[in-house]
């Protein structure tokens, strides 16, 4: 079942964030970040954060009242950024990320938006393709990488996210 997060749900989410994303958790699934990037990819502190502000919503994919996916969907004027796309390591490839995609075109059309966008690590070639099979098109725009307490590198490779984007409706 896909439902908003809530703050009760913070302590939850940030296990399954950082779980899907770093660490030896993380190598489980196919989408881990733990190849080139260490540190936290979130905190509680700034989950709390997102899920205060209006213009964001983070779906829940819940099983068994367990929190299994969920992705970032931010309101912005002419566009829905999606972004935090997670599903629990074990349960990649089993249809949850797309399913979690879906509700956010459906979010998205809610609130008279026809575009989606993201960004992506250049590097994650696989996970690049993913999205392209699900219809989502590299634009050719790049942004900085944000390396930080948080997003520590640990490749020689420069990090740059490429910007994607799918028109709906």
């Amino acid at each position: 079942m896909i439902t908003k997060a809530t703050p009760e749900n913070v302590s939850q989410l940030n296990k399954l964030i950082n779980s899907a994303y770093r660490g030896e958790s993380s190598k489980k699934g196919w989408t881990t970040e733990a190849n080139i990037l260490e540190g936290l990819r979130t905190t509680e502190e700034e989950l709390n954060e997102t899920i205060q502000d209006h213009k964001n919503t983070i779906l829940k994919f819940t099983e068994n009242n367990q929190i299994i996916g969920c992705v970032l969907l931010v309101e912005k004027e002419q566009e829905l950024y999606l972004g935090m796309l997670t599903v629990s390591p074990e349960l990649q490839n089993s249809g949850v990320g797309k399913k979690l995609l879906q509700q956010a075109e459906i979010h998205a059309l809610e609130l008279g938006l026809h575009k989606i966008v993201m960004t992506v690590i250049s590097v994650r070639e696989e996970l690049i393709a993913w999205y392209k099979r699900n219809g989502y098109k590299d634009t050719g725009a790049k942004e900085p990488f944000p390396a930080s307490d948080v997003h520590i590198p640990i490749t020689e490779e420069p990090l740059e996210f490429i910007v994607m984007e799918k028109r709906i409706g």
